[in-house]
């Protein structure tokens, strides 16, 4: 149980009702209890955002999953609406491996080959041992053995050219960064 209260399961809306955050449930329950945000009751009637009074009552469905307490079960939510929240956060991509493939699309910057996972690494394209800085505007994905390589040559000396330039991504919207993936069904309308 205390994993399950604890795995970010919950979906964070807005209340224009965009997606922003992910939660767990144990954080879930205590916004609703303070009466920051509504539990989002879905079902094949519709939507309908409870108060975490009204929730208490709801019954427990076959699909949802539970948290025991000594009143009986309560139905975990999947997705929450705050009640004041009115804003889109924005989020920009730590750099990283993941960031930079995020940036690059998976796709290697000298060859323009998209790369399977486990296939690229950061390269630096003007080499460390020659000035170059660990930053968005100076590292690429590129694939493993291209960048072995081109070593702590320039592309230009290693006869190679790049598909763009390194450029720091922009700020995104936080639902952006949002990914689906426990696969909770009553996420996929909000994340579209």
């Amino acid at each position: 149980m205390t994993d399950a209260l604890n795995r970010p399961t919950v979906l964070v809306l807005n209340r224009h009702w965009q997606a922003i955050d992910v939660k767990t449930p144990a954080d879930a329950f205590g916004m609703m209890a303070t009466g920051a945000a509504f539990g989002l009751d879905i079902s094949s009637e519709g939507m309908n955002p409870v108060p975490w009074a009204d929730w208490l009552k709801l019954p427990v469905r076959d699909q949802d999953a539970a948290v025991g307490t000594v009143r009986g079960g309560i139905r975990a939510p999947t997705v929450v609406v705050l009640s004041r929240f009115a804003r889109m956060p924005r989020r920009r991509l730590s750099f990283s491996l993941r960031g930079l493939w995020e940036r690059d699309g998976g796709i290697c910057q000298y060859t323009g080959r998209k790369l399977q996972p486990g296939e690229g690494n950061i390269d630096h394209v003007v080499p460390r041992s020659r000035g170059g800085r660990t930053s968005w505007d100076n590292c690429v994905l590129a694939d493993k053995r291209v960048n072995h390589r081109k070593g702590n040559r320039t592309p230009d000396e290693a006869g190679l050219k790049l598909v763009r330039p390194p450029q720091t991504p922009r700020d995104l919207p936080a639902t952006a960064f949002i990914r689906n993936t426990h696969a909770i069904p009553d996420w996929e309308m909000f994340l579209a």
